[in-house]
């Protein structure tokens, strides 16, 4: 069991990417008071959890009512966490964040950036998406089941903190450090999701 919520706690952390997302969010709110900050680094990550926790426990219904087979989904979530990887090893991912902050900022009129863009698409995109269904599909039991869902519980707490902590932790290491930790992260992710897709090619031809 530890095990598996090693596996999923850093299948789920490389995706989301607390690191990454913590200087965007500095950045986005550096005119806001410090209680407005928290709050919605709160409001963020609680919504963030709240998407990817209804994908885990009812995604499963959605990719059966679509017709689609786990082994297939377990492929295309791979090929998809690859790009990602590919991204944030060339830094593409950041620069894309970036940008789209940087849209935001532009946008006087929108204040309140917990819910776009931080908790969607940046905490709950895509890939973490994709993550999190691909990871309940491999569980085989209740435990398993409840061991993935702390993993994720543990990883969204860890982004709270790094939201709420944004301002301070940007000062003191800087966007060296941030570049750094996210493309060891990227190498990581990307045989995390060349091993997605060998076990659906496994899957697909047994």
């Amino acid at each position: 069991m530890l095990e598996l919520f090693l596996s999923a706690f850093v299948t789920l952390f490389v995706v989301i990417d607390p690191p990454g997302c913590a200087p965007i969010y500095a950045g986005l709110v550096a005119d806001a008071s410090s209680r407005d900050q928290k709050v919605m680094a709160i409001r963020a990550a609680a919504i963030a959890s709240l998407i990817l926790f209804g994908f885990a426990l009812f995604g499963e219904q959605l990719l059966a009512a679509l017709h689609i087979e786990l082994d297939s989904f377990r492929i295309a979530g791979g090929v998809m966490l690859f790009l990602i990887a590919l991204e944030m090893v060339f830094e593409k991912r950041t620069q894309r964040r970036t940008e789209r902050a940087d849209k935001i900022r532009a946008t006087p009129e929108i204040e309140d950036v917990s819910v776009f863009p931080m908790a969607m698409p940046m905490l709950a995109g895509p890939g973490a998406i994709a993550s999190i269904m691909l990871l309940m599909s491999q569980a085989e039991g209740t435990e398993q089941t409840l061991v993935i869902l702390a993993a994720l519980a543990a990883v969204m707490t860890l982004t709270l903190i790094a939201l709420m902590a944004a301002a301070p932790l940007m000062r003191v290491f800087g966007d060296k450090v941030e570049a750094v930790v996210t493309r060891l992260l990227g190498v990581l992710l990307a045989a995390l999701a060349a091993q997605f897709v060998i076990d659906g090619l496994k899957g697909s031809f047994t």
